[in-house]
């Protein structure tokens, strides 16, 4: 039996401000950014570099919609609208030192 993968911690920075986001994958963690709001999505894997002593950025372009559930499908301390958000990887970048 394969072991399933582990949560990551992603860390996404925003002027100074720092919020960190938890996923299996970074899509996973983009997507909660969306939820929140944030657009402009920049996420590095907190605690790990690669071979080359490189770090990965993963950069994706997000947003949110307001949808409304159909009663039969949601319980009911969830609200009938709800952000269901979107996000589309637009590339891997690879730094040497962090900013």
């Amino acid at each position: 039996m394969a072991s399933r993968a582990r949560t990551k911690y992603y860390i996404l920075k925003k002027g100074r401000h720092v919020s960190i986001y938890t996923g299996r994958s970074p899509r996973q963690a983009a997507l909660k950014a969306a939820t929140r709001g944030v657009t402009e999505i920049k996420l590095r894997e907190r605690g790990r570099r690669n071979k080359d002593r490189t770090y990965s950025v993963h950069i994706f372009k997000g947003g949110r919609q307001k949808v409304t559930l159909g009663s039969e499908n949601r319980p009911d301390w969830l609200p009938s609208k709800v952000w269901k958000p979107r996000v589309n990887k637009v590339r891997v970048e690879r730094v040497k030192t962090l900013r």
